[in-house]
């Protein structure tokens, strides 16, 4: 089970042979459901990720692109209490949140959003819970990393995200990578994504592990399968090992994975919400990585 990225909606996925057979959408009567239409085209509103956050090197690591020429006031959250209200077991109960720039350097942290409560509020993305975290920012465009890690050591599953703030034309979220612990069960990892505007955006959805050794990486997961659902909760498409039906196309685009175990689609999305599942092919569990790449965002 999942909530999406706004609190409105709760997803439920049931498992069949290693595979989601089915995923039923839920109101949870909490949050606003997002509107994309007044967004620039070819924009991704909103991006997210569920997964479980653990100590050391197993920590919530989200990272986020921003394309263009000016910049742009995002919204960065992590959210753990507020996701028991939606029947999510394990929640981690003190979220911290560290933004970073590329090179490593501390932009902003935050423990409990209260902390800068007026400037949260007028956004309309109030956490549910004073002890879940929120930074917002203006920021260049670059690169830039987002950490969840547990307030004294704590653990549990958790949901990063990043807002955008300024829906304007100059400068876009292009990409969001998050890596961090796929169990199996309800402990899979999710993201989520928004894409705005009136027109059909290209995006590369990956789900990435065994190559993650090749960066020192322990417990990478062997061998991750992917699974993109629309809104509704229908399956939109579905991959195990990325040479599997898109093969040239990704060589062509400069996003193959690098292990051929690894997962990748190359999917014409409306706009609308999205739901990407990364989970271990035969309920394998190990350190993963989800990944979506928006391909207009130049």
């Amino acid at each position: 089970m999942s909530v999406d990225a706004t609190g409105a909606y709760l997803f439920v996925a049931t498992d069949v042979d290693g595979y989601t057979s089915q995923l039923r959408v839920y109101s949870t009567g909490r949050g606003v459901p997002p509107t994309a239409p007044a967004a620039p085209a070819h924009s991704i509103l909103n991006i997210s990720t569920r997964l479980r956050v653990d100590t050391g090197d197993n920590v919530g690591i989200g990272g986020f692109i921003i394309n263009g020429n000016a910049p742009k006031k995002v919204m960065i959250r992590a959210l753990g209490p507020s996701l028991s209200n939606s029947g999510v077991a394990g929640a981690i109960a003190d979220p911290v949140l560290e933004l970073h720039d590329r090179t490593g350097n501390l932009v902003a942290q935050n423990d409990n959003w209260n902390s800068h409560r007026t400037d949260v509020l007028l956004t309309g993305l109030v956490p549910q819970n004073e002890h879940e975290s929120a930074i917002i920012a203006t920021l260049s465009p670059g690169a830039y990393t987002a950490v969840v890690r547990g307030a004294n050591g704590n653990t549990g599953v958790a949901l990063v995200e990043v807002y955008d703030l300024s829906t304007n034309d100059h400068s876009r979220l292009a990409n969001i990578s998050t890596r961090g612990k796929v169990e199996a069960g309800d402990n899979v990892m999710i993201g989520g994504f928004i894409i705005g505007g009136d027109q059909p955006t290209d995006v590369i959805v990956r789900a990435i592990g065994p190559s993650l050794t090749k960066s020192n990486i322990a417990g990478a997961l062997a061998d991750p399968m992917l699974e993109v659902y629309d809104g509704n909760g229908s399956l939109h498409a579905q991959d195990d090992d990325w040479r599997m039906y898109q093969e040239q196309p990704l060589i062509d685009s400069g996003f193959a994975p690098t292990d051929d175990r690894e997962s990748a689609m190359i999917l014409q999305l409306q706009p609308g919400r999205y739901t990407a599942i990364v989970r271990g092919k035969d309920n394998s569990s190990g350190v993963g990585l989800v990944e979506a790449y928006n391909l207009n965002s130049n």
